[in-house]
């Protein structure tokens, strides 16, 4: 035995090398699970390496500036030099295919929207108010003018880090916007003083009695300790997954996500499809009132879309009753932050421009567009895609993925796994230490700012005032694969409904900006 001993601590070191790939050959055949390893001893592992860093290969060494999706390089790229505040343009034209389809066309007016030297944007280059009120037309207690046209989308906590939140939290206040919770409650990190939209999901966490159900004693007693939430959202569906709840894995449920959601830890937590208070379109318009007359904010609801027949429901029953929705968030199908099967992500409900086109028509053909402020949602943080969002009739936009690129967000598409290696969407005490949140609070502020400025310069070239004048005919649109542009209006086949809008100055004025008296 210790001739043997003695033996294996004199071998070189390139011995045991040889030993080791040995033993894992030997290994690789006599394992049935895989059949490249069995019939391709070793060699075979170097399959599985390089599909582990496939994504990452492509992201940074083969796909070209324009190629990769949801985000591509150019796309990410102007996100974080806006949120840096650094130099966001580029030289030497376009990369861009813009005789590809559905390439956008901005028709800028030969002389340009000229500010007097009194103009808000004067002092505030970044000043850009909703035109629209939400809550004014039913007459709500509390109605509330969004002091930002861009605002962060429903992102819970517990799918997001607690330091992501307060990022985003603090960066709202910075930039005048405000910060739609998602159906995981209202957070700690929720509360730094920046305007709340409150999110009400089937799973009513926040809101939520013992037995799972909705409780309005919690909801009343929630937004009158919280001055800073603005309005009640109710989640009917969301763009990743429509017609399944909201998933939590359990890997991401601490024991401060439980308390607030009222929850177990380390279960998975997968909300049921449909609400328990209603369960069609007269006993959800019911509730939505109940909410409004308690809680005296404006109340809307969000939605992916696909079939139009409920819609038209509920369009036909505001239209009798005086009553329904403050304003209606409109998801885009093609998905976004929530973990979803693909089938789902891939193929269920329309993306957000011909859902939304869908959807503001019947609305438009009943004359109640006016009444409701539409929010927009769906990889809409870019100038140019914000100005076709309003001329088709949108009056807000919420950003989810471009909010977490401004604050550090790589686009490692592992959200659902609790490995972010940015900190933003894990649990992971270790991981969210990389992010500096009164850093990354301004940047995601820097952001917003950014956007908006630019997004008033396109304004302002197009011959306008505030993005809610522009028309469809002002939007042209590659439509097919032989060149041809149409305008939206022709495109869509419907006309926006003008927005009433006199001057940025009268919205400056107005007591309800950001829900504060000015």
């Amino acid at each position: 035995m210790n001739n043997l001993l003695e033996f294996l601590s004199n071998l070189p070191w390139w011995a045991w090398v040889l030993i080791s790939l040995l033993l894992v050959a030997i290994r690789d055949v006599l394992q049935p699970k895989h059949s490249i390893s069995h019939n391709f001893p070793i060699v075979g592992h170097l399959r599985f390496v390089l599909e582990k860093i496939g994504p990452e290969l492509r992201q940074y060494l083969v796909a070209n500036n324009r190629e990769e999706l949801p985000f591509n390089r150019i796309e990410r790229g102007w996100i974080y030099a806006s949120a840096k505040h650094e130099n966001n343009y580029e030289g030497f034209g376009t990369d861009r295919d813009i005789y590809a389809h559905q390439h956008i066309f901005i028709n800028n007016a030969m002389m340009p929207f000229q500010i007097g030297k009194n103009h808000p944007n004067v002092e505030d280059h970044c000043f850009l108010p909703c035109a629209k009120v939400m809550g004014s037309f039913n007459k709500r207690e509390k109605p509330f003018r969004p002091a930002s046209v861009i605002n962060v989308s429903a992102m819970s906590f517990g799918s997001l880090s607690a330091r992501a939140i307060d990022s985003l939290n603090k960066g709202v206040q910075i930039a005048g916007a405000y910060h739609n919770t998602g159906e995981g409650g209202l957070s700690p990190y929720h509360s730094n003083g920046g305007d709340v939209v409150f999110q009400i999901g089937t799973g009513y966490f926040g809101v939520r009695n013992k037995d799972g159900g909705f409780s309005m004693e919690k909801l009343v007693k929630l937004v009158n300790d919280n001055p800073f939430v603005k309005a009640i959202e109710i989640k009917l569906s969301q763009g990743a997954k429509p017609g399944k709840g909201g998933v939590l894995p359990g890997a991401k449920i601490t024991k401060e996500i439980a308390e607030i959601r009222n929850v177990e830890i380390g279960i998975d937590v997968i909300s049921p499809p449909n609400h328990k208070v209603f369960s069609n379109v007269t006993e959800m318009v019911a509730f939505i009132e109940e909410v409004g007359s308690k809680t005296g904010l404006p109340v809307g609801i969000k939605a992916a879309i696909g079939k139009l027949e409920q819609w038209e429901e509920l369009a036909d029953l505001m239209k009798d009753t005086n009553k329904g929705p403050d304003f209606i968030t409109v998801d885009g199908g093609e998905g976004g932050t929530g973990a979803a099967p693909p089938s789902f992500a891939d193929h269920v409900s329309l993306p957000w421009v011909y859902g939304f086109s869908d959807l503001y028509k019947v609305f438009n053909i009943r004359n109640l567009t006016g009444r409701i402020v539409f929010i927009a949602s769906g990889k809409l943080g870019f100038p140019a895609k914000g100005a076709m969002a309003f001329a088709m009739g949108a009056d807000c936009l919420n950003v989810a993925r471009e909010a977490m690129l401004s604050i550090g967000c790589i686009q490692a598409q592992v959200c659902h796994t609790n490995r972010c290696p940015s900190g933003v969407a894990t649990q992971s005490k270790w991981l969210q230490r990389g992010i500096d949140v009164p850093l990354k609070s301004e940047r995601l502020a820097q952001y917003f700012k950014t956007f908006r400025k630019e997004f008033i310069e396109i304004t302002h070239a197009a011959g306008y005032e505030h993005p809610c004048q522009f028309k469809m005919s002002d939007i042209d649109v590659n439509v097919d694969d032989h060149y041809l542009s149409k305008e939206l209006d022709q495109t869509y086949l419907y006309t926006k409904t003008p927005v009433p809008f006199s001057s940025m100055q009268d919205l400056k004025d107005c007591i309800y900006l950001g829900g504060k008296s000015n």
